[in-house]
Order: structure tokens, then sequence, then C-alpha cells
């Protein structure tokens, strides 16, 4: 009995040693894509008032976690029995991000308001309430997406593994990039507090109040960073997943570096779905009139 229940444990190490192995090699193939999704869903958890800030940020990670709870046994089950919705699913999510990316560079170039405070809650409280709720769905849809990706990018580095090993690798890998990008995107909408903390201890003087000046003032700067990267973002995830899923556009263009072809496939497509939705909207509306 004993050695039985010694043999178990030992299985058990093992399973663990091997999970530990796959989800380190899946961790890594992710890590540009959490990159992206880090950029993209800070600059969505920002523009709100300190006092809504992190409500908005737990109910966007909320959503995150029901994502992937969602995302991770779906992507299991089609990877076993049906591995070509895979690729549909990531072309259709990289329409998507597209879209949201071009969409935000022609809202800035041609329908932006230069009296526009960027604090949701300088509106009315409805509308505020409104345009709260609306964000928290655009980011919780948004990372939807990202989200397949990074466990579809994840599910494809432990996919020579088995089963056992799939399942736990890609959950924990699930896990810690809602975590670790959710507590990043935290500390960062929370640095004007932290700011203003060192400037009261320090009384105003010495190294930690210029410390505390310094993320107070830095914060406007990094969510105009955050606006900047995150659509950017949106564009080479976006065209990244056309590139790697569609063999006309992976083998294209050769002489043009990927830094380059990515986004701008991104971005063409991106232009294509605006101007349908667009097209699409004209219609709707003559119909009712």
């Amino acid at each position: 009995m004993p050695s039985g229940i010694f043999a178990i444990l030992d299985d058990i190490g093992a399973l663990m040693d091997d999970v530990a192995a796959a989800s380190k090699i899946a961790t890594r193939k992710t890590a540009g894509i959490l990159g992206d999704d880090l950029a993209v869903n800070a600059e969505k958890a920002t523009g709100f008032l300190a006092s809504r800030e992190i409500p908005v940020l737990w109910a966007i990670t909320k959503g995150s976690f029901l994502n992937k709870l969602i995302i991770v046994p779906i992507a299991l089950l089609l990877n076993a029995f049906f591995p070509v919705a895979i690729k549909i699913i990531l072309v259709l999510g990289g329409f998507y991000l597209a879209y949201e990316g071009v969409e935000k560079i022609i809202e800035y170039l041609f329908h932006r308001s230069p009296k526009k405070h960027s604090v949701i809650e300088q509106e009315t409280e409805g509308n505020a309430a409104i345009a709260e709720k609306n964000k928290i769905k655009s980011a919780v849809t948004t990372d939807f997406i990202l989200s397949v990706e990074v466990v579809i990018i994840a599910l494809g580095a432990v996919s020579d593994k088995t089963l056992a090993i799939q399942i736990i690798a890609v959950s924990v890998v699930a896990i810690l990039a809602t975590i670790g990008v959710y507590g990043l995107v935290a500390l960062i909408v929370r640095m004007d507090d932290a700011g203003h903390k060192l400037i009261k201890q320090s009384n105003g003087k010495g190294a930690l109040s210029q410390v505390g000046k310094l993320l107070v003032k830095s914060l406007p700067v990094v969510i105009k960073l955050l606006a900047v990267i995150g659509t950017i973002a949106l564009l080479l995830v976006s065209g990244g997943i056309f590139v790697h899923n569609i063999d006309y556009l992976h083998h294209a263009f050769p002489e043009v570096p990927s830094i380059i072809k990515e986004p701008g496939i991104g971005f063409i497509a991106g232009l294509i779905v605006v101007i349908i939705v667009a097209g699409i909207k004209k219609i709707i509306s003559a119909i009712r009139k």
C-alpha cells in the first residue's frame, strides 16, 4: 500500500514537471501577444475618474476571466475534433481587431472634438454610466479576441504533449495572462495616486517627493502613449493573424519587414471593414427613412 501511494506521488510529480516545462514554453510563445494585450487593455481601462478606475478595471478583469473560461475548453475541443475552425475564428477575430484599430485612427483624424475632456465622468451622471458600460463592453470584447489568440498560441506550443498536460498548461497560461496583464494595468492607472502618497509622506521635499511628482506628471503622457501603442498593437496583432493564417499573405511581399508588413495588412483589412460597415449603416438608415 505505501509503495502504491509513493508511485502515485511520483507520477503526480512527473506530471507537474512536464506541466511546468510546457507552461514555460507556452508562456514564452505568447509573450509578444501579451505585450500587445497589455497596451490595448491599458488604453481601454483609462479615461475614467480616479474613483471609478479600479471598479472599471475589476469589471474588465472579471470579463477577461469569463472569456478564458469559455475559450479554453472550446479551443481544446476544436483542436481535437475540428482544427480548421480555429484558423477561421482567428481570422474573423483579426478583422474585428483591424476594424477597431482603423476606427480609432479615423476617429482621431476626422471626428475629434477639441473641447472633449478625456475623463468620462465629466459628462452628466446618466451619460457617464452609459459611456462607462460601453467602454467596459468594448474592452471585454477586445479582450475576448486577444484571449483567443493567446490560448491558441499556447495550445500550439504544447500540441505535441498529452491531453492532460495541454489542459493544465493552457489553463495556467490563461490565468497568468489575465493576472499579469491587468495587474500591470492597475499599477499604470494608479501611478498618480502613488505619486501623491510619496509627495505627502515626504512633505514635498527630497528624492521621494521628486519621484512622486514625476509619477503624477507622467500619467497623462503614459495614457496618451498607451492610446497610440494600443492602436498600433491592434493593427500588429490583426496583421499578424492574417499573415500567419492566410498562406497567400504569408508568402506575399517577402522583401518587406514583418514590422511594416503586418500592421500594413491590418490597416488595409480594417479600412475595408470600416467601409463595409459604413455602407451597411447608410443602407439601414435609408431603409428606416
